[in-house]
């Protein structure tokens, strides 16, 4: 589950834009001025940031500028100016994306799952090739899985998912995520197709050696937690 924290002054858009991620499945914090804004984003680690320009205490800039010293997590920043030198100013300052109040909330969830889906990709390129978990072991430079030894056969989609897994290691992920970075945000296929990929992997993985790696996680999806 993606954490999205939103650092807006304005409370009433603040809440419309939790309740809406909410809503989307994502896990969300606000915080209303940039200095609690800045801490909060350095403490709770989030996936992502919804930034105003416009804030009491430290600016937007301020923040993006700052936040930039300690961390690379994507930033959307959100503003009434439509001024092309503070959009420059917030680009140059490090932040990903830039959208202008009004707003319509369909492209903003668009550029989210746009940053997100930038993010794992870059943190999938700078995995280590070779994941473990006990005997089990994925190998992504030969696209093989074993345990303890024994190979273990999977289709393409089957060893994506379990890589996927494996990453998030004692992670709840929800179906959605699964959905949008195993197959692809634009995935139109039946939603059911995560559930059945679980089945394949445990019938492959868990019940051959006796072990117990994909947990479900009532009401959110699965995690990776070998046993």
């Amino acid at each position: 589950m993606s954490r999205i924290l939103i650092i807006e002054d304005e409370k009433k858009i603040a809440r419309f834009l939790e309740l809406e991620l909410l809503h989307e499945g994502y896990d969300v914090a606000t915080a209303n001025d940039g200095r609690t804004g800045l801490e909060k984003a350095l403490s709770w680690n989030p996936d992502l940031l919804i930034l105003d320009l416009m804030l009491p205490e430290l600016s937007g800039i301020e923040v993006c500028r700052r936040l930039r010293h300690e961390s690379d997590v994507p930033i959307i920043m959100l503003t009434a100016k439509d001024d092309v030198s503070d959009k420059v100013m917030g680009l140059d300052m490090g932040a990903d994306d830039y959208m202008t109040k009004p707003f319509a909330i369909e492209e903003l969830l668009a550029r989210i799952r746009v940053c997100l889906k930038k993010r794992v990709r870059a943190a999938q390129q700078s995995a280590p090739a070779c994941l473990t978990a006990g005997l089990l072991k994925l190998d992504a430079a030969s696209y093989s899985v074993s345990y303890d030894g024994s190979p273990i056969a999977l289709t393409k989609k089957e060893f994506d998912l379990l890589k996927y897994l494996m990453q998030h290691r004692g992670q709840a992920v929800t179906r959605d995520a699964l959905l949008s970075d195993v197959w692809g945000y634009d995935y139109s296929g039946d939603t059911n197709v995560v559930d059945v990929y679980i089945r394949y992997l445990r019938h492959k993985i868990d019940e051959p050696f006796g072990i117990k790696s994909i947990h479900t996680i009532r009401a959110v999806g699965y995690m990776f937690s070998h046993e």
